[in-house]
């Protein structure tokens, strides 16, 4: 049956397709339930969602173990993240390694492990304090107050490197099968209030327009990475879920027939088109959360739009 459909739809089969889902653990959205849990209750959740991403047929979770400067991992660049504990800093007691227990348990289901990092997301809120040894407390030179969130000003130099430098790590460390980033680079617009980087912008923008300085900071990231991580272990996969629209077509021709508010080029200043051109990334997952016939960002126009710009 499997052939008869495949010829009479042309439809070309993968050699193996990525069946995927996402493990928040930001505002412990999915994993811890909550912070402050004994370790054999976070382990016994963690254990459940990987076990239940085998039982749907899935064979790729998205662990994210940087949600904001920490780490859901052992680290010696940042501090053991608030959502474990409920205090920034404090490690598990007794002694465990999410990560490596997660990579450990996805791989024995048969199951992918992709690191989930947000590159600059310095504080998401203010429920947790930071820690003595969080860049809050060691550069705040570094990091921008924007909305309700801490972030790393991706302008700067020493930022750039302080999140290759933490990729590079757990690419070098852990037995991930990749290194995955969502939507978050530069903060999604307030209306009426501007990302304030302009000090940064005036030493390092080199004649460069501010839109197109802040994308080749988000690129020059990019590039090192994927350049990192192909030389460290090619294996590992480098991969991108951006926000659903690259751009409107009012903008750019080769842009999608879409109306959004906000686009990853014009206000995240993320060139996926680019990267995916370059080669720098290996996949990209667009967040396409919209219904068919939806008035800004049709389903259907998006997913064909995409399918059509993968190089």
């Amino acid at each position: 049956f499997g052939s008869q459909l495949h010829a009479q739809t042309s439809v070309p089969q993968s050699a193996r397709e990525l069946r995927g889902s996402w493990i928040a653990t930001v505002h412990n959205i999915n994993w811890p339930s909550q912070p402050g849990l004994p370790i054999a209750q976070q382990q016994a959740e963690l254990k459940r969602l990987i076990q239940s991403a085998h039982d749907h047929g899935l064979n790729c979770l998205i662990f994210q173990v940087r949600p904001a400067a920490d780490a859901l991992y052992e680290s010696k660049i940042e501090p053991w993240s608030c959502y474990l504990s409920g205090l920034m800093s404090l490690p598990p007691s007794p002694k465990w390694d999410p990560l490596e227990f997660a990579i450990r348990e996805a791989h024995s289901h048969g199951i992918e492990l992709h690191a989930w990092f947000n590159p600059y997301r310095a504080m998401a809120g203010d429920r947790f304090a930071p820690s003595a040894n969080h860049v809050r407390r060691q550069h705040p030179e570094w990091t921008i107050k924007y909305g309700k969130d801490w972030w790393m000003n991706p302008g700067l130099p020493e930022v750039q490197q302080r999140v290759i430098d933490v990729i590079a790590d757990v690419t070098r460390r852990y037995d991930v099968d990749g290194i995955h980033m969502d939507d978050y680079f530069y903060p999604y617009r307030i209306a009426g209030k501007e990302f304030p980087d302009s000090v940064s912008y005036q030493q390092y923008g080199k004649g460069l327009t501010k839109d197109d300085w802040r994308r080749s900071n988000v690129d020059s990231v990019i590039v090192a990475l994927s350049r990192m991580i192909k030389q460290t272990k090619p294996w590992v996969k480098f991969g991108i879920s951006p926000f659903g629209v690259w751009r409107n077509s009012d903008k750019d021709s080769r842009g999608s027939n879409t109306k959004a508010g906000q686009t990853n080029y014009d206000d995240l200043y993320a060139d996926i088109l680019l990267w995916l051109e370059k080669g720098w990334i290996d996949y990209v997952a667009p967040q396409l959360y919209w219904e068919f016939g939806h008035k800004a960002a049709p389903y259907e126009v998006l997913i064909d739009w995409w399918g059509k710009h993968t190089y």
